[in-house]
């Protein structure tokens, strides 16, 4: 393609997502009404996660609504960073007395986290938690064929370890598994890894003790989603829920049809919209992250181009205009700005 033809090919205009705030407001507001207290729904899509910047969305939520005891959360998530899970929780704490979790989908991950830190747990009959092991990507991670940096879980390491000494004969029996895992495997990454466990175990405890004064029942609880499941993704439904010791409770199936509703609005929302120019340009724009409650949405979008390193076998960004954004409904108008978090 010719600069010119690239240059007349960009002018296309850039597809954007929709922002379905009215449709979304008016379930928010039936909920409200059938739960008899304040909803804040929270969601993640696919390529979204629980981050440090949410723990600001989550405040400006909160400080326009204010006080009040009890809070209702929805929450949609893959998981994310745990320790903002505990920031989120802690925030949550101090404008209410009592928070209930509905998790009518996927809460997996740092998003089971949050709901350890609620009072009560309302779950779908879709809805599942997971267990919470610790994976990491390290700067020093191992490089998939896609030349990116995967995540390493401790639980993993064990059992190759595990494995190795099983299967070992006589005649390897004076070699140190180590050797050869260090070969595929940073030895600095496996030390972050099996210190990251143990931050895992910790912010559970710390989360539960909000509304668990028994030290052991919450030990038991801990250690059983750090360490009693084979796969971290191991959907745990409401009967197992219930035999680790989780304070779990069925959704009236009107809650739950209306959860479902809202989070097809948010699965709306959070499409790509991608603008390809060429085989190795295109622009990108897709909503991540959504914070809502009444009369107020705060969402993360992400706004930017993309070339695709052919040398590197990789995709780089360009002209980055991501931001988190705020709309506010104040009377019959509604304002719309960028919320600046750094």
């Amino acid at each position: 393609m010719t600069d010119r033809n690239r240059t007349l090919t960009r002018k296309k205009p850039i597809k954007q997502p929709p922002v379905l705030f009215d449709k979304t407001q008016a379930i928010i507001k039936k909920l409200n009404t059938l739960l008899g207290g304040t909803i804040i729904s929270y969601f993640n899509n696919p390529r979204g996660s629980i981050c440090h910047d949410d723990v600001v969305a989550l405040y400006e939520l909160l400080e326009t609504l204010g006080k009040t005891p009890e809070i209702y959360i929805f929450i949609k998530s893959s998981g994310g960073n745990g320790q903002a899970s505990l920031r989120l929780v802690n925030v949550l704490r101090q404008y209410c007395d009592r928070v209930i979790a509905l998790v009518p989908l996927e809460c997996a991950s740092a998003a089971t986290m949050i709901a350890l830190g609620a009072n009560e747990i309302l779950m779908g009959p879709m809805a599942y938690l997971t267990a919470v092991d610790t994976s990491l990507t390290h700067s020093l991670s191992p490089i998939d064929r896609d030349n990116e940096r995967v995540s390493v879980s401790l639980d993993e390491l064990t059992r190759v370890v595990r494995l190795w000494q099983a299967q070992r004969t006589d005649s390897d029996s004076r070699e140190n598994p180590y050797q050869q895992l260090f070969q595929h495997v940073h030895p600095l990454v496996i030390g972050a890894v099996d210190r990251a466990e143990s931050l895992s175990i910790m912010l559970c405890k710390e989360l539960l003790a909000y509304h668990i004064l028994d030290e052991a029942v919450a030990d038991q609880i801990a250690n059983a989603l750090n360490a009693k499941y084979p796969s971290h993704s191991y959907p745990i439904l409401y009967e197992e829920a219930e035999r680790i010791g989780l304070r779990v409770s069925r959704m009236p199936s009107q809650i739950n049809a209306l959860l479902l509703e809202l989070n097809e609005l948010y699965s709306e929302m959070g499409q790509r919209a991608t603008t390809d120019y060429d085989d190795t340009h295109a622009h990108g724009n897709e909503i991540l992250n959504i914070w809502e409650s009444t009369k107020l949405q705060v969402y993360y979008q992400q706004d930017k181009d993309w070339f695709y390193r052919t040398e590197e076998r990789r995709w780089i960004t360009l002209n980055d205009n991501s931001s988190w954004r705020r709309i506010q409904k104040v009377g019959n108008t509604v304002q719309k700005s960028i919320l600046h978090i750094t």
